[in-house]
């Protein structure tokens, strides 16, 4: 069984589906105010990486890279869980 996904060609690759989850989250415990904060906060150290990003190559060198992935993939995962974690009362509530 195959199993397909449509993803809009709106959705540039740096701000996906990931970061409307994480805002809608967010929206849930902070204000407004202090979610853009961050976001503009999270612009500016976005464009910074991608501006340094063959210096930052440079000094890691490609085994640094690859643990960096793998350091932010069980980082993701972890939040990933929180979340799930946090939320599975809601659709099984315990009577």
């Amino acid at each position: 069984m195959k199993v397909y996904s449509i993803v809009p060609l709106a959705f540039p690759v740096i701000a996906g589906a990931g970061t409307i989850t994480t805002i809608l989250s967010l929206r849930a415990e902070y204000e407004r105010i202090n979610i853009l904060f961050a976001i503009l906060l999270n612009m500016g150290v976005v464009v910074l990486v991608l501006l340094l990003t063959n210096r930052i190559e440079r000094l890691l060198g490609r085994v640094g890279l690859i643990v960096l992935r793998k350091a932010f993939g069980v980082i993701l995962l972890a939040i990933s869980v929180k979340l799930f974690a946090g939320n599975i009362t809601y659709l099984f509530p315990h009577p």
